[in-house]
């Protein structure tokens, strides 16, 4: 559970190549695209220009790179060459990346063309919960203050926070202890140390947070079909706060301590 400084050296290279694929993405016209066509560019960028493997493929069973989840679909969304992104949809990527045997995870919520307002909102509150929850990272703190964080920030402006997933440790596996609740009660939980590393990923949903999977074994679905979105980070527990590996150039403004 607890990385050494040598081992979280190392989860920082794959985190700076990872928040990579995600300034890649950044500058792709997501509009028209296939799902699946983004896969394939996210597998080639990470295998061919990184020089990295892609976690995800064949972790589980799981035959892609990502998960892609659009509009309703909570997460565990399968790339599709029939899935075309459309103008004022939204839609979250989720990317595991390996290099030196550490893995990091991180996904990112994209708006496609001119969304409407209330899909912005969401996306841009379920940004905030997953800082607010960052935001309470630090040696003596414990998971519930990071999920307490995530969920009052939800509540606050109307949405509901998924229950059904959470956050993980992380390392040389893709999985590891401890899970990392997007709810919970501040002051409870496993108390963070120097050390530790896991991702925060709240999956903030317009409606109700009860999900359901479908046939495929994968898709994760609102049950109302409202709009859903997630963001994550791998972050590290430091001597004085934390260390978000993942954090990406778009995000070099955003708060990344508590205070």
């Amino acid at each position: 559970m607890i990385k050494t400084p040598e081992e979280l050296a190392l989860m920082r290279i794959s985190g700076a190549l990872l928040a990579s694929v995600f300034d890649m993405l950044d500058a792709l016209d997501l509009a028209g695209l296939s799902t699946l066509a983004i896969n394939d560019r996210v597998e080639a960028y990470i295998t061919r220009d990184l020089g990295a493997r892609p976690a995800s493929k064949g972790q589980y069973g799981f035959a892609y790179v990502l998960n892609c989840s659009i509009n309703h679909v909570v997460c565990h969304g399968v790339p599709d060459g029939d899935a075309i992104l459309r103008d004022g949809d939204i839609v979250n990527f989720d990317i595991t990346l390996e290099k030196n045997g550490f893995i990091a995870d991180s996904s990112k919520t994209y708006i496609v063309g001119d969304a409407a307002p209330a899909a912005r909102r969401l996306v841009r509150v379920a940004q905030e919960a997953m800082w607010k929850g960052i935001g309470q990272v630090r040696p003596g703190a414990r998971l519930g203050d990071i999920g307490a964080a995530i969920d009052r920030h939800a509540k606050r402006n109307g949405y509901a926070i998924v229950r059904d997933y959470c956050g993980h440790g992380i390392g040389r596996e893709m999985h590891e202890a401890p899970e990392v609740l997007a709810y919970g009660k501040p002051g409870t939980g496993l108390m963070l140390r120097e050390g530790m590393v896991f991702t925060i990923e709240p999956m903030v949903n317009q409606g109700t947070r009860r999900v359901s999977t479908a046939d495929d074994g994968w898709t994760v679905v609102t049950d109302d079909g409202r709009l859903s979105a997630q963001f994550e980070h791998t972050v590290a527990v430091t001597q004085d706060g934390v260390e978000v590996l993942t954090l990406r150039r778009d995000e070099r403004a955003m708060p990344r301590r508590r205070g």
